[in-house]
């Protein structure tokens, strides 16, 4: 096996895990709606979780939510409908401004689910946090730490996908087979 064939293993197994960490979200995304029919957060506990979400820059996360929704919807009809790509993108800019700007209803849904996991009490303690200078060390180095234990992750992935082919061809060298 190359170890370009071998990083595409451990790169599907990434894809794999944030498939599932996305379902993980999706199923308590799911469990917030029912627990939020019964338990609406006030408008101040809403507005302390939107602070977080800017102090912690969330935005960023989902900012490009909608074009590339958009972005992957139209290559996916392009692919059965080739006679129509030019139509196509021309439909998908207007689909673009028509839907522009939908992506805060992420932000708004992100700030419900904080405001009901947390007291309004806590949540201005979280806001109180990372306008301290720890937070403020937290909200900038957590993301480089995240990408550099991501790289960590997909580096061991790598080796880890090596060690394991070596593993099979040992154990199919015993029985007499060289693959």
């Amino acid at each position: 096996m190359s170890a370009d064939h071998l990083r595409r293993i451990g790169m599907k197994y990434l894809s794999k895990a944030l498939l599932a960490a996305a379902l993980v979200f999706g199923v308590a995304l799911v469990g917030h709606q029912a627990q939020a029919q019964t338990k609406q957060p006030s408008p101040a506990a809403i507005a302390s979780a939107k602070e977080i979400l800017e102090l912690k820059r969330a935005g960023g996360i989902y900012a490009q939510a909608v074009p590339n929704i958009i972005q992957r919807t139209m290559d996916t009809l392009m692919q059965s409908n080739l006679n129509y790509q030019q139509d196509l993108k021309e439909v998908a800019v207007v689909i673009a401004k028509k839907l522009a700007g939908r992506e805060k209803e992420i932000g708004d849904g992100m700030a419900k689910i904080y405001a009901t996991d947390f007291t309004e009490q806590e949540l201005k303690d979280l806001v109180t946090f990372y306008k301290s200078p720890l937070g403020q060390k937290l909200l900038t180095q957590e993301p480089k730490s995240i990408a550099e234990s991501m790289q960590f992750m997909n580096q061991w992935a790598q080796k880890f996908a090596e060690e394991v082919n070596g593993e099979f061809r040992a154990e199919m060298r015993k029985r007499g087979k060289n693959i």
